[in-house]
């Protein structure tokens, strides 16, 4: 048996092939892209384009074999309007799709799905747990709902698809929205937020992403949704005003009216020139908290990184790449 990850070297995939080699697993990498594997050398690569049939199928898959997919188009970078469709289905939707048909074609039965937590849309209720209306506010969301009701069919035909949820990913690696947000600070300039920043914002490690997806592997691969979430998430009030103070900066925070800000936001992305994904704005003052009971109960996971210290890790690890320094991962600082 071994594992076979597709994106497997993306932000989480390689984590998780990490974890699962220095179990003494054997793993796979299915990629489209190589970087440097030495932190992981045991695990083997193979090229593989997942919006290309024939590349997913040419993938040796045992009828054994756990498999799991990673591999995703996010959020960043930004996107027109016009090419939204085009960025995120063929790799979310149709990528996912090729490697279900990859999977059963070969016998196999056992898969560890990715999407996201941004299939809610608007709050309804808070905290929200799997159960939460799904409305997804952009073609991110929908090319992930639209997997995840594609996963719901296979599960009718054998297999056994563990989904997760995750908030925004952070770890090193990977800066994406918030490279703006340190920008920013380090500039002096002001921190606008939308709406007063009394609202928590939730963020997830990327280490506790992959121990996730270890744990339903190890938990039986149960034909459940999950939210991956930290525990405990501080107002956006607090976690920046604690950045800015760790990072010596004299930048401020300013509120803003948060109609207002989403209304010039979604103007500039009607004329093409998107400043925030609207599926990011547009919940930006809401109770966004996934609830991760339903996780913690059946495969007895726990988050191990709080949400400050992730934050300020990042922004650690932006000033050590702009000094040309080498980064120092973080170990874990548990929730508060």
């Amino acid at each position: 048996m071994k594992h076979i990850i597709f994106g497997g070297d993306g932000f989480v995939g390689r984590h998780l092939a990490e974890r699962l080699v220095n179990d003494g697993e054997e793993v796979l990498v299915a990629d489209i892209a190589k970087s440097d594997l030495a932190h992981y050398a045991r695990a083997r690569f193979v090229h593989c384009d997942v919006t290309k049939a024939e590349d997913v199928f040419a993938v040796e898959i045992g009828a054994d074999d756990m498999v799991y997919n990673m591999a995703a188009k996010m959020l960043s970078p930004l996107q027109i309007r016009a090419k939204r469709w085009e960025f995120f289905w063929p790799v979310n939707y149709y990528g996912a799709e090729n490697i279900m048909k990859a999977t059963a074609k070969a016998g196999a039965n056992r898969m560890v799905q990715f999407t996201t937590d941004m299939i809610y849309g608007h709050t309804i209720q808070s905290p929200q747990t799997e159960d939460h209306p799904a409305k997804p506010l952009g073609e991110y969301g929908k090319s992930k709902w639209a997997t995840e009701q594609l996963a719901v069919e296979w599960r009718k035909q054998g297999m056994n698809i563990s989904i997760f949820r995750p908030r925004l990913i952070i770890g090193p690696g990977r800066l994406g929205i918030l490279e703006k947000l340190f920008k920013l600070i380090d500039a002096n300039l002001p921190v606008p937020m939308i709406g007063s920043g009394k609202n928590p914002y939730q963020f997830i490690s990327v280490f506790d992403c992959a121990e996730a997806a270890y744990l339903a592997w190890k938990g039986g691969v149960p034909n459940a949704e999950y939210n991956l979430g930290s525990d405990n998430p501080p107002s956006v009030k607090k976690l920046l005003g604690d950045l800015i103070v760790h990072a010596g900066s004299k930048s401020f925070l300013l509120p803003t009216p948060a109609f207002a800000v989403k209304a010039t936001l979604a103007a500039f992305d009607a004329i093409n020139l998107p400043i925030m994904d609207p599926e990011q704005y547009l919940i930006a003052d809401e109770m966004c908290i996934r609830e991760t009971g339903k996780l913690k109960r059946e495969l007895g996971w726990k988050a191990q990184y709080n949400d400050g210290a992730m934050l300020i890790a990042a922004y650690d690890e932006y000033r050590a790449k702009k000094a040309g320094q080498t980064f120092a991962t973080p170990t874990a600082v548990p929730a508060e």
